[in-house]
């Protein structure tokens, strides 16, 4: 079956030189050329009973890349079980115009960083509002920026507790069986503080006009084009609930790790064209096939590339770090008395064979014998440094 490595190790070369890349996507496209091969080195396990040998090559670690975010992402959920509190939970997403998207992809620092702002204080500012909840509520925010035909979508998904810690810190406060807040009032809010925040980066020269964006240097024409997202509906919806914890987890494990598209949604790749499955979820969520060419296809996913060290999952309210104390006195409201213990720390191989009951250390082979690691493997790339030679 092909893979999004297949696609780039074929044809991602032509595509850089073709297409001036910023650094942060030649390194991502690089390391997921490069993932599980001989080209990051590894190591060779031997059988202590019948000799067998496995040949096992580095993973490139890198959050894009599809074949590395499965373990990275049960140790995550792992250490999120002790925040689960014994309540239902909504699941709010928050979207920006399409108007927007072409300003947000030449900008994606400074957009997304706007979007997760507005969209939090604006959940937080209602929350404590008394004529909705009157309490201090928490939740996790994770910032998704494609659709399911991979082209650019940034939304933000917000995981809610049903309720929150009392402003008073004495009580728990439910919610109500449906979201707490209207949605019209989410949107309207939402839309005033994201516009907000957006023209005082423009003014602060924040914000790099290029493409068909140029014109809106003009600040006649930017504030034209503000006063037509102003007259917009933005859309913000909540899914159905979640039924429980565990729910909350199995839900928080699809979408918290995920990459723009994953490998088993790649049906077929051959002579420079690449078929994808993908949902159209304004046709009855029906699911088609795309056919796309191979260069299209990088195109999309590297749309959805995000800058070094951009933080794309964010706690906020009582889950934020700074607030552990006050996730301790919901816990303790709401008659939880124990912590959730966590696995975070176990290796690799420990992980998985708590995922999956697969005991990589016991031979494949002979399954007597244990795989004891016989020797490194360097990569296939690595050169010892030169020493030069002293001249006399």
């Amino acid at each position: 079956m092909a893979e999004i490595q297949d696609i780039f190790t074929k044809h991602a070369n032509d595509y850089r030189r073709k297409h001036r890349l910023p650094l942060n996507i030649i390194k991502a496209i690089k390391s997921i050329e490069m993932c599980r091969t001989s080209l990051l080195g590894g190591h060779v396990d031997k059988c202590d009973k019948c000799g067998h040998i496995r040949i096992s090559y580095n993973s490139c670690r890198n959050r894009h890349c599809p074949k590395c975010q499965t373990l990275t992402k049960e140790r995550w959920l792992d250490a999120r079980k002790k925040d689960l509190l014994p309540v239902g939970y909504f699941h709010v997403v928050f979207t920006i115009p399409e108007d927007l998207n072409y300003l947000a992809l030449t900008n994606q620092k400074e957009v997304y960083s706007i979007l997760f702002q507005a969209a939090s204080e604006t959940l937080l500012e209602l929350g404590k509002d008394q004529k909705y909840l009157g309490a201090e509520i928490g939740f996790t925010s994770i910032l998704h920026t494609w659709g399911q035909n991979l082209m650019h979508h940034p939304h933000v998904h917000c995981v809610v507790p049903s309720g929150g810690l009392s402003l008073d810190c004495k009580r728990w406060i439910n919610t109500k069986k449906d979201f707490f807040i209207p949605f019209k009032v989410l949107s309207r809010v939402f839309r005033g503080k994201f516009l907000y925040y957006l023209k005082q980066a423009y003014y602060k020269n924040r914000l790099k006009m290029i493409g068909s964006n140029e014109q809106l240097n003009d600040k006649q024409v930017f504030r034209c084009y503000i006063d037509g997202l102003y007259r917009n509906e933005w859309v913000v919806y909540c899914k159905p609930p979640f039924g429980s914890a565990e729910h909350v987890l199995e839900y928080l494990g699809r979408y918290t790790h995920r990459v723009a598209i994953s490998n088993n949604r790649i049906v077929y790749f051959d002579n420079g064209f690449v078929t994808f499955k993908w949902r159209d979820y304004r046709d009855q969520n029906q699911q088609k096939f795309m056919t796309i060419t191979a260069e299209e296809f990088i195109r999309r996913f590297i749309m959805h590339i995000l800058p070094d060290r951009f933080v794309r999952i964010r706690h906020y309210g009582i889950l934020s770090n700074r607030k552990r104390v006050k996730i301790i006195m919901c816990k303790r409201l709401l008659g939880l008395v124990y912590d959730v213990p966590s696995s975070a720390k176990l290796s690799s191989e420990g992980l998985l064979f708590k995922l999956t009951g697969i005991d990589l250390k016991i031979c494949p082979c002979c399954t007597k014998g244990k795989m004891l690691r016989h020797r490194k493997l360097q990569p296939e790339n690595f050169s010892p440094p030169r020493t030069e030679k002293k001249i006399s």
